[in-house]
């Protein structure tokens, strides 16, 4: 436990490194100097951040932890069967009094803030993870014990109680990070390596960035200097209001270089308030996997552009199955908000009132069709294993070759399921080899079963043609594949070369 902003050094995806690098290489856009162009109203910089600083300060605390870590037998360094393994093991033995296992006590130091005179604070769950004990130490070096009220290790965010007395608490409010815009100043405030309140300033970076670290991923991006210890601290605009909990620090050093991640306040603000009355989140839960829709999806599917989320598959039990979305639709609005991409779907939903009905706009068959969805649970559906996906089973043999596609494909027969481990559902059309040089090299391998082209049920190889040559005739460039991996139900569009 370490109590400090996760090092995306470690930890962040690949994709957040491919991100940073491909921002290096953006291309600027040069006006041309025959047009008119507002001149930019730029806020000036402050000329002193001391009187915000004064203000905030008292209401930004440090979070000290303590956690027994004990040490079992199976936590010896030497694996079984190694060299001199006895002779360690007689002489742990003996320096464990009564044959008890070795504990130790560790300790994290975070930071964290008041949001509530009556001793409500915000810290991430990562700070408090595992704690038996938690101490808040405020500005003035006054000490209270705290208790755990609620955690979301799905956005790090952790709310904690504690009995301020008599004293008449500082507190801090939530803003609107949504209104914050690239370049606008921001001050951090935070318990860095342990030292105290510190107080650090930049400006916004970046704003919605989706770093891997869970399923809701909503970060600012600030150069204001993060360092361990800051976790949990609050990221203030120039109005004193939090518009972010500082959370990730991206280092190879373990020291700030610029880069630090903030929980943005349209995130936490709705989680916190959700741990307080509950002790936990309750999020809206739809019922569907989806995935993101390409040009070549939103081509073969006739919509205009790359926009929405595609439904991959359907839960048997959830809302959406209620509501008739079907695996294939489109989900292109949803309450009455756009959905601009798949990433944006699993936190709109997340946001909507349980059991409220909503419409559900979706791109089916050509056209916009609307249903009506009443909204369900996520942590009811975890806690009932709602979430596990069903459907058939998939895998690879006979050969009719797809030249256009660059595959070899069979029917399902009794050695194909033998073979490849199908199950007796498994209906569609098996993947028996795929040419590394062609369109589908990169999405398809052996053992895939192609279960619709073009949404149109397929049982054998030709089916499969005719659902191609259907696409090219209608002037397509590319053709979607439904396709079951393994019982996981996806879509693929694939190019269709001549062949």
């Amino acid at each position: 436990m370490t109590g400090v902003p996760t090092e995306i050094s470690h930890s962040v995806s690949r994709s957040l490194r491919a991100g940073l690098v491909a921002g290096f290489m953006a291309v600027a856009v040069a006006v041309p100097v025959f047009m008119p162009v507002s001149p930019a109203i730029a806020r000036a910089a402050p000329e002193t951040f001391a009187d915000l600083a004064e203000k905030l300060l008292p209401a930004v605390v440090n979070i000290s932890t303590t956690q027994t870590i004990t040490a079992s037998s199976d936590d010896r360094a030497l694996p079984p069967g190694t060299p001199f393994e006895e002779f360690f093991k007689e002489f742990e033995d003996r320096m464990r009094p009564n044959g008890e296992p070795r504990s130790r006590r560790a300790q994290s130091l975070g930071s964290g803030f008041i949001v509530d005179k009556s001793g409500y604070v915000v810290t991430n769950n990562h700070v408090i993870r595992d704690a038996d004990e938690i101490l808040i130490r405020m500005q003035d070096d006054t000490e209270f014990e705290a208790t755990l009220v609620g955690t979301d290790p799905k956005t790090d965010i952790a709310l904690l109680k504690f009995d301020p007395r008599d004293v008449d608490l500082p507190v801090v409010k939530f803003g609107n990070s949504d209104k914050m815009r690239v370049g606008d100043w921001v001050v951090a405030i935070g318990n860095p390596f342990g030292l105290g309140g510190t107080v650090t300033a930049g400006i916004v970076s970046a704003r919605g960035r989706d770093i891997g670290q869970g399923p809701y991923d909503d970060f600012i991006q600030t150069d204001a200097a993060i360092n361990k210890g800051n976790s949990g601290g609050p990221l203030f605009n120039l109005e004193g209001e939090v518009i972010g909990v500082n959370t990730v620090i991206f280092s190879q050093s373990g020291g700030s270089v610029g880069i630090g991640f903030a929980v943005s306040s349209a995130l936490a603000d709705p989680v916190v308030d959700q741990l307080r009355e509950f002790g936990r989140t309750r999020r809206g839960w739809l019922g569907v996997r989806i995935q993101e829709v390409t040009d070549e999806v939103a081509e073969s599917l006739s919509l205009d552009g790359a926009r929405g989320a595609l439904v991959a598959h359907v839960n048997d039990k959830g809302p959406a199955k209620s509501a008739g979305i079907r695996a294939g639709d489109v989900i292109l609005k949803f309450n009455s908000r756009d959905v601009g991409s798949m990433r944006e779907l699993p936190k709109i939903v997340a946001q909507t009132p349980i059991g409220k009905d909503v419409p559900v706009d979706l791109w089916r068959g050509g056209k916009v069709v609307r249903v009506t969805a009443n909204i369900g649970e996520l942590e009811e559906a975890e806690k009932k294993a709602l979430l596990t996906s069903g459907g058939p089973q998939p895998q690879p043999a006979k050969p009719d070759r797809v030249e256009s596609l660059g595959l070899e494909l069979s029917a399902i027969s009794d050695d194909m399921r033998g073979k490849y481990s199908l199950g007796d559902d498994a209906k569609g059309v098996v993947v028996t080899d795929v040419d590394p040089n062609g369109p589908a090299a990169r999405d398809l391998r052996p053992g895939d079963v192609i279960v619709e082209v073009q949404q149109t049920p397929v049982m054998s190889p030709s089916s499969v043609q005719k659902g191609i040559a259907t696409a090219k005739d209608a002037g397509k460039k590319s053709v979607l594949l439904t396709v079951n991996r393994g019982g996981e139900m996806r879509f693929v569009a694939l190019r269709i070369t001549e062949g």
